[in-house]
């Protein structure tokens, strides 16, 4: 989250990805940097024990909305 709104900051686009869970944080995380706007995606919690090929689904799954994210931009 840190890293994506550092970039952001720098002009760079990105795509946060958290999950679920930690939407709160990343909101309160966002505002704290002073991007209280910051647009970041969130997936199911949790995700450290999936498989790599339940996390391969999973990040099969997402890759619209970052697209979209990054396409979009945070304005």
């Amino acid at each position: 989250m840190l890293d994506g709104i550092l970039l952001e900051k720098s002009g760079v686009p990105s795509a946060s990805i958290v999950t679920d869970v930690f939407e709160k944080t990343g909101r309160a995380m966002a505002e704290q940097w002073g991007l209280k706007h910051y647009k970041f995606l969130a997936m199911p919690h949790p995700i450290a024990n999936l498989t790599d090929a339940e996390l391969d689904r999973r990040a099969r799954e997402i890759v619209p909305e970052v697209v979209k994210l990054l396409l979009s931009g945070q304005e």
